[in-house]
């Protein structure tokens, strides 16, 4: 039945998986997009999760950037959970126009062209990021009670500047400007900060995991840099994602974080405590000003460094709480569980 059946794209993905999971457990038959259903490696997880719920678990191989790839997994879904988003690590971005900013645009705009074809589709629910509200962290600064809020658009960042904060900005706000554009369904933009806790995939190349993954293998261990994350249990960002497609008066943009940043330097101390090799942890910050003479080094600018260096601010995560009802577990149960994690794909 159309009203018990969503997409979800890029489900092979580090928060997708989750998201896949939360719907099958809620009763939901899934049609989930994969970009190569030959990647054995990429699609295990998914196999294992329609072993566990026969018949209800279908999957599809689509392509972003294939304008009308998604209609035929679309066909009877009446949700639309659009999780796929193009993730490169820094250094593999040679022009950030083509690499990011423009398969984000134009991959959400793929989905939502299928979407406007495709009659039992009633709502959409889109994975943005606070980077889509935020550039830098010195940017929450100039929010009113230097606090972070659902209102707040990122307009400092640019190709050259936070390019994938940029893009993440550029396709929510076309995503919205094609839901105003019609009436038949409505769109929900869920916005988690930095994405942490246990993963379902050996083969996830998600940014947050890649800068966990340095501290627990002692990289960082003559100090931390002094940054701060408005940080999110990857299990809490999927029973969101289960609640916006489930809760008929959500709307509009919604925070997925916890009340404040969380030091960079804390998140190590956390960890140490669970890690089998304490020693590789520091739990002191690095000196600004060494970081400052290396961070360029790590293709850094002394701009974005003077904006994000020792700044962490307040966010307003009431939203999600009282409208989806989403609660936060505690930071140290998402740290020890994504370790544990960490430590059984290694």
């Amino acid at each position: 039945m159309a009203d018990r059946t969503a997409l979800v794209t890029g489900a092979s993905g580090y928060i997708a998986l989750h998201v896949v999971g939360s719907l099958l457990d809620a009763g939901w038959t899934v049609h989930a997009t994969v970009r190569s259903l030959q990647n054995g490696k990429k699609i295990g997880p998914l196999q294992t999760l329609s072993d566990q719920h026969p018949g209800k678990l279908h999957l599809f191989e689509t392509d972003l950037l294939n304008e009308g790839s998604f209609l035929a997994p679309m066909q009877g879904c009446s949700v639309v959970l659009h999780i796929a988003s193009p993730f490169l690590v820094p250094e593999k971005v040679r022009n950030p126009e083509k690499d990011l900013v423009r398969p984000a645009v134009d991959g959400t705009r793929n989905v939502l062209d299928c979407v406007n074809k495709t009659e039992s589709v009633k709502r959409v629910v889109l994975t943005s990021s606070v980077a889509a509200m935020y550039g830098d962290n010195a940017d929450v600064l100039q929010m009113e009670n230097q606090t972070l809020h659902e209102r707040y658009w990122n307009a400092t960042s640019t190709a050259y500047h936070n390019a994938y904060q940029y893009s993440k900005t550029l396709a929510e706000k076309k995503a919205w400007e094609m839901a105003e554009a019609q009436s038949r369904w409505e769109l929900v933009a869920l916005c988690p900060g930095l994405v942490l806790g246990p993963s379902l995939s050996p083969a996830s190349d998600s940014g947050s995991l890649a800068i966990i993954s340095q501290l627990l293998t002692g990289i960082m261990l003559v100090g931390v840099p002094d940054l701060a994350f408005a940080l999110v249990d990857v299990r809490d960002v999927a029973a969101a994602h289960l609640r916006a497609a489930e809760t008929p008066v959500a709307r509009g943009r919604y925070i997925l974080a916890g009340d404040r940043t969380i030091p960079l330097v804390d998140i190590s101390k956390s960890l140490k405590q669970v890690h089998d090799r304490p020693a590789l942890l520091p739990s002191w910050n690095m000196p600004q000003l060494a970081f400052r003479l290396i961070g360029p080094v790590m293709g850094l600018s002394q701009k974005w460094l003077s904006a994000n260096l020792g700044i962490g601010f307040a966010v307003d995560n009431k939203r999600a709480m009282e409208e989806l009802g989403v609660t936060y577990r505690p930071v140290q149960e998402t740290l020890r569980d994504h370790y544990q994690s960490w430590k059984a794909q290694q």
